[in-house]
């Protein structure tokens, strides 16, 4: 396979946006291609295999390489990474994703109530990615992913599928072990239970983890940025040093849990890859099928809503506003929290709880801090809203606040307690803990969590300013810290008293921290 070197010079990258990236990756593909084809025609023949350019993901119903001679049978062509995302509307509509290693003809999924009554099929759509090879680093890759729209479904009802394509029918005898389930949200508001983390990638913790939070049986997932770190640097600035195959690797790991558990995305400092589009979004969109009711869905796949239940929940992409990492910084013109702002107002006249979650943090004092980017742009909205719970990633530790009131303790929330989001403020949560290398808390600053409390002491951190440069802090409101793979459950009760119930369980099972959210108590 080819591997043409054409990577960013560091000393460029450094100085670059990601849409600047994009099209210098571009034009020199496009001038490296027209000079080997002229090379080629010159010696009197053409050379096979010379990759293309990036570019967006295409959107179609059958893929490039679908008519190309000696493809392989579709029997011997099994699909896999199956993934589900709820619509706009996840009372009923259900998007359901997978991958296939080659391209195949008319793919499709089959739906019905019962395993072996699939019989409602729906056509899927094929989005197909090209990567060029890097000398010394990678070779050229396709992936092929599909999606299925499914809308008009009854609230509250379990669906069985099959995904398939021409020569593999999941409705046969010999591929029924291949039918997965999922279920609605309820017609009403009742009792259920999600689960959110962020920072996972490919690795035996990982894993561990989504045994775990299998276990809980969450009626959907959130994934609060950085999903596999095919871009294992993450700053914006050497998006060259990208490997696609990675994201192979993570849909396999997450089918256990993703194949009947939506499996909410965000954007992350390590999912901008500058290969595919402008702004490094082009992969994302080619890999899920997310809510389309966000400010621009088509350029922010990472910014959209849903309601489940009695509760709101708002995707933002902090790339956006992020000071640490600025490779997208005002990417949106400032309509993403133009959007925010009507969503938040929206959403607070009609339901209980509003849940935000989004990749840098507000509040943390572990390896990356807290981003300044964040507290301007979004957190006078939250206050002027009340949004109940903030969840981030980024630092790959567990950290909670007490409740946060203009940028202090409103009150103090230990281990157990409960907090009013109207009184109070707003509770912040660090869940980076799903499955990468871990982070550590600043020197001297120890653990403290259920089962282990020390003394509640201030914290030395900082946050980063519009400058990029760090702002020495003292804070006060760090309350629980784990230093360990975990993630975050939280249990939503209607009711005359409705409240969330969180708690953080680490890689074990063990239960780490909770708290309760209720308004007006």
């Amino acid at each position: 396979m080819d591997t043409p070197d054409v990577g960013i010079p560091e000393r460029l990258a450094r100085r670059m946006s990601m849409a600047e990236q994009h099209e210098y990756l571009r034009t020199k593909l496009t001038r490296r291609r027209a000079l080997t084809a002229a090379g080629a025609f010159a010696g009197g023949g053409l050379l096979a295999g010379c990759a293309s350019g990036p570019k967006s993901p295409a959107h179609t119903s059958v893929p490039r390489a679908a008519s190309a001679t000696g493809q392989a049978h579709g029997s011997a062509v099994t699909p896999f990474g199956r993934h589900l995302a709820f619509g706009a509307d996840p009372k009923t509509q259900m998007r359901i994703s997978w991958q296939v290693p080659l391209a195949v003809r008319k793919p499709y999924v089959r739906v019905g109530l019962t395993p072996w009554g699939l019989s409602r099929r729906i056509e899927a759509e094929v989005r197909d990615l090209h990567t060029p090879g890097l000398a010394g680093q990678r070779f050229a890759l396709d992936q092929y992913y599909l999606h299925a729209a499914l809308d008009n479904l009854r609230p509250g009802t379990t669906y069985y599928y099959g995904v398939g394509h021409e020569g593999f029918d999941p409705a046969s005898r010999e591929r029924h072990s291949t039918v997965g389930s999922f279920r609605t949200a309820p017609a009403r508001p009742e009792k259920f239970v999600f689960t959110a983390f962020g920072d996972q990638g490919v690795t035996p913790d990982a894993l561990a983890n989504d045994k775990v939070l299998l276990g809980r049986h969450p009626a959907f997932h959130l994934h609060a940025g950085d999903i596999c770190y095919a871009d294992s640097v993450g700053t914006g600035a050497k998006s060259d040093v990208y490997e696609p195959a990675a994201w192979d690797l993570f849909l396999k790991q997450t089918e256990s849990v993703a194949k009947s558990v939506p499996w909410m995305v965000t954007t992350g400092n390590h999912d901008m890859e500058a290969w595919y589009s402008p702004n490094g979004y082009g992969g994302q969109s080619a890999r899920w099928s997310l809510p389309d009711n966000g400010f621009d869905p088509r350029r922010a796949p990472g910014a959209y809503s849903f309601t489940y239940g009695n509760v709101g929940v708002v995707a933002l992409d902090a790339n956006d506003v992020s000071y640490e990492i600025p490779a997208n910084r005002g990417y949106t013109d400032g309509r993403q929290t133009a959007w925010l702002d009507r969503r938040l107002g929206e959403l607070r006249g009609s339901v209980d709880f509003v849940v935000v979650f989004f990749h840098h943090c507000a509040y943390s004092t572990s390896t990356h801090a807290s981003d300044g980017g964040v507290r301007d742009a979004w957190l006078p909205l939250f206050a002027k809203h009340q949004v109940d719970l903030v969840i981030n990633g980024h630092n790959h530790v567990y950290e909670r606040t007490d409740a946060v009131k203009d940028g202090r303790v409103g009150r103090p929330v230990p281990v157990g307690a409960s907090t009013d989001p109207t009184r109070d403020g707003i509770v912040y949560v660090t869940a980076g803990g799903a499955g990468k290398s871990l982070y550590r808390f600043p020197d001297g600053v120890k653990d403290s969590h259920e089962g282990r409390t020390t003394r509640h002491e201030p914290v030395e951190t900082f946050h980063w300013t519009r400058s990029g440069h760090r702002q020495p802090d003292t804070v006060e409101w760090s309350r629980v810290r784990y230093t360990g793979y975990s993630f975050l459950s939280v249990e939503a009760e209607t009711g005359a008293t409705p409240r969330l119930k969180v708690s953080a369980l680490a890689q074990d099972g063990r239960r780490i921290d909770h708290f309760e959210v209720r308004r007006g108590a």
